[in-house]
């Protein structure tokens, strides 16, 4: 398995699908190879290991808040069909939609505008400017909204009277072991993703999602940085039935489908495997489950067998303009699925 990921990673960079990259495989709690590759920046800059920290993007909301709600409910804090309406003046037209509808994307909220041109809208308005958008899907209808994880995000805080980092650490991180997860991470070994528009730098270290970066850095939509270690442990809980986190009720319940019938299978905070051109690839299981993120981060798990595989890049550094690593995302998890399945690892 060693050198399958040294050539695929190899592949990766030389088709330019990304500057650097790193990978962990593994099954349940074992680790069965791990390899880092490519510069930290273009050109010259610091090779990438196995402790490079990496822009998550999207992964956070998996990372996060989704481990939060979930553990809010066994907690006896929360419940999938609690509204808006409990938690925020909300119009009518959102004041029913439901933790379940946010967690599975299917509130209608708007998916996405740019927080820092919409009017009066701060940090701390943010609730009110996303609940004065109109809604642009019909409830019960998958649409992909990080503006509805943003909120989902403000409920928690709510929920649990204390800042979304400070409660990602206290009930996630620390019980697993994340020593480098954090929310704008200082020192070096940081990936660099785009340029940063007001300095005209690459941005390392700050969060490459405008929104998150309007919200100081911490949202529950994106901002999270981490390294190899910390997502493979999580991706070890996912794959042990939540082991050390999580009960084996609550993720057979955050696994299932909730969208049967459209074209995307989405889970409690979870994208789910079985549809055509899924970053899954062709033969993990249809119902493996996962997250990608933005700048090119994934996690995928297998039920059943408990396989797993981390893939963090920062495949938007220079340019988001490149979308070479989708393909290459579901070549890497075919060529990983054939060789565990072939004894291999």
């Amino acid at each position: 398995m060693q050198e399958l990921l040294q050539s695929l990673l190899q592949t990766g960079l030389d088709e330019g699908c990304f500057p650097a990259a790193a990978t962990s495989i593994g099954r349940g709690a074992e680790v069965y190879a791990r390899h880092a590759a490519g510069r930290l920046w273009l050109p010259d800059g610091p090779h990438a290991n196995l402790v490079t920290r990496w822009d998550l993007a999207s992964l956070t909301k998996i990372l996060a808040p989704t481990p939060l709600a979930l553990l809010a409910i066994e907690q006896g804090r929360l419940t999938l069909d609690d509204t808006l309406g409990r938690f925020f003046p909300a119009p009518a037209s959102h004041s029913g939609i439901t933790i379940r509808q946010l967690m599975t994307h299917t509130s209608g909220i708007t998916p996405h505008v740019l927080l820092e041109l919409q009017p009066g809208c701060t940090p701390d308005t943010v609730v009110d400017t996303v609940l004065a958008l109109p809604l642009e899907g019909k409830a019960g209808i998958p649409r992909y909204s990080c503006l509805g994880y943003i909120v989902l995000g403000r409920i928690l805080e709510q929920v649990y009277g204390q800042p979304l980092d400070v409660l990602a650490r206290q009930f996630v991180f620390d019980p697993l072991g994340m020593t480098h997860a954090e929310f704008n991470p200082p020192g070096e070994n940081i990936a660099a993703t785009e340029v940063n528009p007001l300095t005209g730098e690459f941005l390392i270290g700050v969060v490459h999602d405008e929104n998150a970066r309007f919200l100081g850095g911490i949202s529950a939509n994106a901002g999270l940085f981490g390294d190899l270690n910390d997502c493979a442990r999580f991706a070890q809980m996912l794959a042990q039935q939540g082991e050390g986190l999580l009960s084996p009720a609550t993720m057979r319940k955050a696994t299932l489908n909730y969208t049967p019938g459209h074209d995307v299978r989405r889970g409690l905070g979870f994208h789910l495997g079985g549809t055509e051109g899924n970053y899954l690839g062709d033969l993990f299981p249809a119902d493996s489950f996962g997250h990608t993120g933005f700048t090119g981060t994934s996690i995928a798990v297998d039920p059943h067998s408990g396989l797993w595989a981390v893939l963090l890049t920062n495949r938007v550094h220079p340019t988001r303009d490149n979308e070479k690593h989708l393909r290459f995302r579901r070549r890497f998890h075919n060529a990983i699925y054939a060789a565990y399945s072939r004894g291999e690892c």
